[in-house]
């Protein structure tokens, strides 16, 4: 059954980036940043990878990441500032969110300010949860865009200029794509080892719990 699942997540994040272009980005991003474990460092990558392949523009990858997140944020940020704490407790194991990573975005939020909107987006864990302890302290709706969208775009540039890199890498090898075929089974394969790694890792941590 949990492989199951993970082949449909593993796919659907590939599939939706390929057929829906800039938007598959954006929404894809938009989850990750609502809390829910979609890695970024999963998604911006595959896109990166088709940004070699001339399919994306890789500052236009990276704005439709940045936008995905401001918008995932909008979820992550109400439910802080009208349920708190306790609706992310009660409700957080069935998107994979344990207290460890409210945790820490609480500990992120409480020693930086508003300031750790900004700072948070360019870390990995905290990048993902920081919009909720925003919302708890109810924080001014156009500095939180603000900051979220200026932490998040150098972030999803990164690593699209990785995944482009990584790419051109492959493309450019012909004893590579002679060794496995395709260079896109190889990158979808990753993925979907990477993606699979991330969601088993987190339902063992939620199930010691």
């Amino acid at each position: 059954m949990i492989e199951k699942i993970l082949g449909i997540l593993a796919t659907f994040t590939i599939g939706v980036i390929s057929a829906g272009g800039y938007l598959g980005i954006v929404l894809l991003m938009a989850i990750e940043s609502a809390c829910i474990p979609l890695p970024s460092e999963i998604i911006m990558p595959f896109a990166g990878y088709l940004v070699s392949t001339g399919r994306f523009d890789l500052y236009l990858a990276a704005t439709a990441g940045a936008i995905g997140c401001n918008l995932g944020s909008i979820v992550a940020y109400e439910v802080g500032k009208r349920g708190g704490r306790p609706l992310a407790e009660k409700w957080g194991r069935y998107v994979l969110i344990g207290p460890g990573e409210l945790d820490a975005a609480d500990r992120f939020f409480a020693r930086f300010g508003n300031a750790a909107v900004l700072i948070g987006r360019l870390l990995p864990v905290i990048r993902s949860f920081i919009a909720f302890p925003a919302g708890v302290a109810r924080m001014p709706l156009v500095p939180f865009h603000i900051y979220t969208f200026i932490g998040s775009w150098p972030w999803c540039f990164g690593l699209a200029w990785v995944g482009m890199k990584l790419g051109d890498q492959w493309n450019n090898s012909p004893a590579m794509k002679a060794a496995f075929h395709s260079a896109d089974a190889l990158i979808a394969l990753v993925l979907v080892a990477a993606v699979s790694f991330y969601v088993w890792h987190k339902l063992h941590g939620l199930k010691r719990r």
